[in-house]
């Protein structure tokens, strides 16, 4: 299926991200992630590729997404990135996930190596996604946004321009960087819109229920803490019980908003846990049965 069709039918769409570990003793969890969340009313799943530079997380994706497919009857949204990669292996990849009858991609740039200069046949992830619509129009293309602006972009008006480049080449929904204001948010999606860009945008949601999430998760993305948010993880930063259930229900409440506010689609970045994904998912459940049934 073709991931743009459940954005044309309906009127907020909910998604899982899931990824491969890094280390190969590891690649059980996720399939032990997945068979945890069976049964759960999830529209698609997405895997990551290869984040941190792993060759097995890079090897299992497709492999994740075949299984998300025909094990679970789940549409999989396959991450691919196009740093130090040749056209010669885009190629290959698309081969290998229209093989297995993947049809939906996440087009990224990736992150830039540490060291070293990568080969850069693919600058952005705007030509990627047109290098993959016209290689293979078979493929439905998706892209990545920032609410609080790429690290790279100059200001968010940049940022904007640079997104919309990416929609002209084929993109048909963005997702977005994960973040804990939705006032943010909302203030991103207007402008947005008034630049042109009319796909639909869905949230990044990221329960933070562990304290050492906090530092790692802004570090990596950039996303700003709200003094509502900071004062949760101040109260409750010594009982790991307590800062976990508060962290689920901080998650509930933006997407109770969210949705409230016509949100086109919500992703929860599960970080493979289960228990987090579960709660989260029978906490709204509701939330999306309403609204997609108007």
């Amino acid at each position: 299926m073709n991931i743009k069709e459940l954005f044309d039918h309906k009127k907020t769409v909910y998604s899982m991200e899931v990824f491969p570990p890094k280390k190969a003793d590891s690649v059980d969890a996720v399939y032990n992630t997945l068979y945890g969340l069976r049964g759960l009313p999830v529209d698609f799943i997405s895997v990551t590729y290869g984040a941190g530079g792993s060759e097995v997380q890079k090897h299992k994706t497709a492999e994740i997404a075949s299984l998300i497919k025909k094990e679970y009857g789940i549409e999989p949204l396959s991450h691919l990135t196009c740093v130090g990669s040749t056209k010669e292996d885009i190629v290959d990849t698309l081969k290998e996930l229209k093989a297995i009858g993947v049809q939906n991609i996440l087009a990224l740039r990736g992150d830039m190596p540490a060291e070293g200069t990568p080969s850069m046949a693919f600058a952005h992830a705007s030509d990627l996604a047109a290098f993959i619509k016209e290689t293979d129009p078979y493929f439905n293309v998706a892209g990545a946004c920032y609410p609080e602006c790429h690290v790279d972009a100059k200001d968010l008006d940049e940022d904007i321009e640079n997104l919309k480049k990416k929609v002209d080449a084929g993109v048909t929904h963005l997702t977005t960087q994960l973040f804990f204001d939705n006032d943010i948010f909302y203030a991103f999606r207007e402008k947005v819109e008034k630049a042109g860009i009319t796909v639909p945008i869905t949230a990044g949601i990221m329960p933070i229920v562990k304290r050492t999430q906090v530092e790692r998760t802004v570090a990596m993305c950039g996303a700003s803490i709200p003094a509502k948010f900071a004062r949760l993880i101040s109260k409750y930063s010594e009982s790991p019980e307590a800062l976990n259930q508060a962290g689920l229900s901080y998650a509930v409440d933006q997407i109770t908003d969210l949705v409230a506010n016509d949100v086109r689609g919500v992703h929860l970045y599960t970080m493979n846990n289960v228990e987090t994904a579960k709660y989260i998912t029978q906490a709204t459940e509701s939330l999306f049965k309403s609204v997609n049934k108007l």
